[in-house]
């Protein structure tokens, strides 16, 4: 064979050899999903400071092979999440991060339909095979103390009835603190994802480390 014919094939075989490492790679990486709202989507921040991407790069950091997958769309209520369920199952996550339910409290929306909507999607995400962590929200308390009850008891409530881990309160430590809120008082600056991150990491990874072992 002449030297170019057979250096066009190594070339072509090494093309080939090195495009299939990073598809194995990523394909052995754990797929983490993030169904949520504004506040998992990155709302006034760059993507690289969103909540998911500083989560991989915790989780990476710590030795495991993830690849989270931003399923986060500004303003989504419940019922937006569950619309487009099949949508971020279709990535086949192993594990879903469900972060949904502040703007149906900003709305007032009925909580008994909140909890009805977020029922459905934690099913259907156990069903699909994908490990559940449910990120809790409280009410603001502008629609009375009994609104408020009935919205924060439902996250408590979901998490038992389907047997999976809760994460209480999604902005712990970062609620309330101009410090770490952008200007409107409402979504984490980089500096309240950092918080966020660090606080429900464990939870996270707990449930990476059993898919990583199962």
């Amino acid at each position: 064979m002449h030297l170019l014919p057979l250096l066009s094939l190594l070339a072509a075989i090494w093309s080939v050899s090195l495009g299939a490492f990073p598809a194995q790679a990523q394909d052995a990486a754990i797929r983490v999903a993030v169904l949520g709202d504004s506040l998992t989507a990155g709302y006034g921040l760059p993507e690289a400071q969103a909540f998911p991407a500083r989560l991989e790069a915790a989780l990476i950091a710590r030795g495991h092979k993830v690849r989270l997958i931003n399923a986060g769309v500004s303003g989504d209520t419940s019922a937006g999440g569950k619309a487009r369920l099949d949508w971020t199952l279709a990535d086949k996550p192993q594990i879903v991060i469900i972060e949904l339910g502040a703007n149906d409290a900003m709305r007032g929306m009925d909580p008994a339909q909140t909890e009805a909507n977020l029922d459905d999607i934690v099913g259907r995400a156990k069903a699909a095979g994908a490990k559940v962590l449910l990120a809790g929200m409280l009410s603001p308390p502008n629609w009375g103390r009994e609104y408020q009850q009935k919205f924060d008891a439902l996250y408590p409530r979901l998490a038992q009835k389907h047997g999976v881990p809760l994460y209480p309160f999604f902005l712990d430590g970062v609620a309330m603190d101009p410090k770490l809120n952008q200007q409107d008082g409402i979504h984490p600056s980089a500096a309240g994802v950092e918080i966020i991150v660090q606080k429900i990491l464990p939870a996270v990874e707990a449930l990476v480390k059993q898919v990583a072992g199962s």
